[in-house]
């Protein structure tokens, strides 16, 4: 009879755990990630993308409205400062250069004539003075003409010289009023477009009506990235800090930057957040190689860094910093932790964590919450 009653007991306790492993819910498959020391940088990015542009853009347009007669360079042209790039129809102009350039000579040369005059004039007044003072033998009268005479050449010769002055001046309006007709480069650079063609009217932008510019012309050996920073993490930022700047063109980061310039004021535009304009200049010129301005860029600026910190990855943290913790049994726990340092990627741990422990990455998954079971996914 016991006999009996221990085979009824083992058969039911046996139907018991079978029927419990058979209406247990499967543990639901999750990734892990074991704490561990290493690198936490905390970081502000751009709210919205950025763009390349060149230290140095000039758009060029003559100060005088004309004729297109000559166009001295082409798209794509790397040009020097000062060499000239686009010139409107100026014969009558260069000929009242070539005018005045002659009335100096004609000037110069009766200036000569009039102080030579006025130096023989001189001479005779000296002469006939010495002559009234030994003898009398010329009159006061005589002298005083000479003298008089000679003060008048030498005025003359003076006026002249002036003559001269003036006409050196007229020269200098006329080169000027050429080199209004002329557009120079400012600087060494690269011609980025040409918006005229030879023998095409062209006039200086009327104030408060912008046009295209004659010649758009770029410095690209200096490049920056400008891009909005939202308005509550701009005061964090300061010139100098490092930075790093990702493209959509490339794979790879750029990280030589450094913020060069913090704008003055937000930026406010209609159904946007308000902004703050910031300039990170990439100094290795190994990161400048391949970028062009117009490209597409994002900064990422670097506040403070902890080369050896507990950290968990930002894909693992849940609202009110807390993570699903993998015991060894599977069972999945919800801790809350203080977190330190922060950036997109890792969130230091200051307490309420240790190294060695197991937190859910795939924290969105069906299933996974705090109490079930889970099995790492292989």
């Amino acid at each position: 009879m016991n006999k009996k009653i221990v085979i009824f007991i083992i058969t039911t306790a046996v139907i018991s755990a079978g029927y419990y492993l058979l209406r247990r819910p499967k543990p639901v498959l999750v990734q892990v990630h074991t704490l561990e020391l290493g690198e936490v940088n905390a970081t502000v990015s751009n709210t919205r993308v950025g763009t390349i542009k060149a230290c140095r853009r000039a758009y060029l347009a003559p100060a005088t409205g004309g004729q297109v007669a000559a166009l001295h360079v082409k798209e794509g042209d790397s040009v020097k400062q000062h060499q000239i790039l686009l010139e409107v129809w100026n014969k009558d102009l260069k000929a009242q250069l070539k005018l005045q350039e002659a009335q100096i000579k004609a000037n110069q040369a009766s200036a000569e004539q009039a102080c030579l005059q006025a130096a023989g004039a001189e001479r005779e007044a000296d002469r006939m003075t010495r002559l009234q003072q030994r003898n009398n033998v010329v009159s006061e009268e005589q002298v005083d003409i000479k003298v008089t005479d000679a003060r008048a050449k030498r005025a003359f010769c003076v006026a002249s010289r002036e003559t001269v002055a003036v006409s050196q001046a007229n020269l200098d309006v006329a080169r000027a009023t050429v080199e209004r007709s002329l557009v120079p480069a400012p600087f060494d650079g690269v011609v980025a477009e040409i918006n005229v063609e030879l023998g095409e009217f062209v006039t200086p932008s009327p104030p408060g009506i912008p046009t295209l510019p004659a010649i758009d012309l770029l410095d690209i050996s200096c490049l920056y990235v400008s891009a909005p920073i939202d308005e509550v993490d701009a005061p964090k930022i300061k010139t100098g800090m490092t930075a790093c700047v990702s493209l959509d063109a490339f794979s790879e980061k750029r990280c030589s930057g450094t913020v060069s310039r913090i704008a003055p004021y937000v930026q406010e535009k209609e159904k946007q957040a308000r902004t703050v304009e910031v300039e990170v200049k990439l100094t290795d010129p190994k990161d400048l190689q391949e970028l062009l301005p117009g490209y597409s860029a994002d900064i990422e600026v670097l506040l403070a860094t902890k080369s050896q910190a507990l950290r968990v990855p930002a894909e693992a943290v849940l609202e009110n910093n807390q993570v699903l913790l993998m015991h060894e049994d599977g069972l999945l726990e919800q801790r809350t932790f203080t977190p330190g340092l922060s950036n997109w990627n890792m969130v230091e741990v200051l307490s309420g964590l240790k190294a060695g422990d197991t937190v859910v990455l795939s924290v969105g998954r069906e299933g996974v919450a705090a109490g079930a079971h889970a099995r790492v996914e292989p």
